[in-house]
C-alpha cells in the first residue's frame, strides 16, 4: 500500500510519505528529488498551471472569491503538498496573499477593514507556516490575536454562534507553529481548546451531523472525524481514551487493501445550509478536487496513516516497501 503511496507520478505524495510516514531525512537524494518534481507533475503542477505571473488564480480583485477556486483555496492546497517558498511563483502569491488580507496590529487573515475571523487567521497561518514563514512577526501576531479571541473555555465561536467542532482551524495553526514558539498563552489556549474537542469525543455535538462522518480533500474550513484525529493526534492527544470512537470509525472505513477512500468534496453540507444553496444555486460554491470521489484516495490515505503514526498506531520502516 506504501507503494502506491510513493509513485513517482505524483511527486507530493511520495515526498509526504517518504519524510512523514518513513522518516527519511530531507537531505536523502530521494526525498530531494521527488521535492523538485512537485511543481513539475502531479496535483500541484497542474494548480500552478493556472496560476497567473502577477500571483493570483481566477481573477484579480478577489482573493477569496470564488469559493473554491480562487487564490486563497488554491494556496491552502499548495501548501499540504509540499511546496514552500524557496519557489518563486508561490513566494510571490504569498507576499500578495499576505497583503491582501492583514490583519489590525499587524497579523494575517483579516478582511478588507482589518477584521478578523479565526477560520481565514487560523488557515492563512497554518499554510504560511507550512510554505516556511514560520519566523514572519505577522504570524505571531495572528496566533496572538487567536489567543485574544478565544473563548475561555476552550476553543473558538464561528460567526458569534458559540463553540462548535468547527472551530479546529485555530487549532491547526499551532500545531504548524513551532513547539518552541509558543508562549504560556499559547499553550493554555491550545490545552483548553484541545479539551473542548476530547470532551466531544471529536462527533458530540448535538444532533449527528452527517458530514461530519465522511472523509474531504480540500477540507477549507469544514470539520471532518479525521479533520479531528490529525489535529488531536499531532498535539500528541492520540492516544487519548475518549478517541476511541473517531479510531473506530477510522478503521471501519478501510478498505482491505489498507486504503482510504474518498467519500466527498466540499461544499458537502446539510440542513439549513443546504437548502439555502439550493434556494441561492450560483452562490454554491465550485468543488476543487484532486482524486475522484468514491475512489481510494492518496491524500485521504495519507492523511489517515499520519495520524495513525502520530498516535502510535503506525509503525514506520527503514526503508520503501516494494
Amino acid at each position: 500500500m506504501l507503494s502506491w503511496l510513493l509513485e513517482a507520478s505524483e511527486p507530493s505524495m511520495r515526498f509526504l510519505t517518504l519524510t512523514q510516514l518513513l522518516g527519511w531525512p530531507e537531505q536523502d537524494p530521494e526525498v530531494q528529488e521527488s521535492r523538485r518534481n512537485i511543481p513539475r507533475t502531479g496535483w500541484a503542477a497542474e494548480i500552478l498551471s493556472g496560476r497567473d505571473p502577477a500571483g493570483w488564480w481566477e481573477v484579480p480583485e478577489s482573493l477569496y472569491e470564488p469559493k473554491y477556486r480562487s487564490t486563497h483555496w488554491r494556496l491552502l492546497v499548495l501548501a499540504d503538498l509540499g511546496l514552500t517558498r524557496s519557489h518563486l511563483g508561490i513566494r510571490r502569491s504569498c507576499e500578495l496573499w499576505m497583503d491582501r488580507f492583514p490583519l489590525t496590529g499587524g497579523g494575517v487573515g483579516g478582511n478588507s477593514k482589518g477584521r478578523g475571523h479565526h477560520c481565514v487567521v487560523g488557515n492563512m497561518v497554518r499554510a504560511l507556516v507550512q510554505f516556511g514563514y514560520g519566523a514572519d512577526p505577522r504570524l505571531r501576531t495572528s496566533l496572538e490575536w487567536l489567543v485574544k479571541t478565544a473563548d475561555p473555555k476552550g476553543g473558538w465561536s464561528c460567526f458569534g454562534r458559540g463553540r462548535n467542532l468547527d472551530s479546529w482551524e485555530g487549532l491547526s495553526a499551532f500545531v504548524a507553529y513551532p513547539r518552541d514558539r509558543w508562549t504560556p498563552a499559547m499553550t493554555r489556549t491550545v490545552d483548553r481548546a484541545a479539551e473542548f474537542f476530547l470532551d466531544r469525543e471529536l462527533h458530540r455535538q448535538g444532533e449527528d451531523y452527517a458530514p461530519w462522518y465522511r472523509f474531504h480533500y480540500p477540507v477549507h474550513y469544514y470539520y471532518d472525524l479525521l479533520v479531528g484525529l490529525e489535529v488531536l493526534s499531532a498535539l500528541g492527544r492520540g492516544q487519548d481514551p475518549r478517541l476511541a470512537f473517531a479510531w473506530d470509525l477510522l478503521e471501519r472505513k478501510r478498505r482491505p487493501d489498507g486504503r482510504w477512500v474518498l467519500e466527498a468534496v466540499h461544499p458537502d453540507v446539510e440542513g439549513n445550509l443546504q437548502e439555502w444553496f439550493r434556494a441561492h444555486p450560483s452562490r454554491r460554491p465550485t468543488p476543487l478536487a484532486l482524486e475522484p470521489v468514491g475512489q481510494p484516495s492518496k491524500m485521504i490515505t495519507f492523511r489517515a496513516l499520519r495520524a495513525r503514526k502520530r498516535a502510535g498506531r503506525l509503525s514506520g520502516g527503514p526503508g520503501v516497501p516494494a
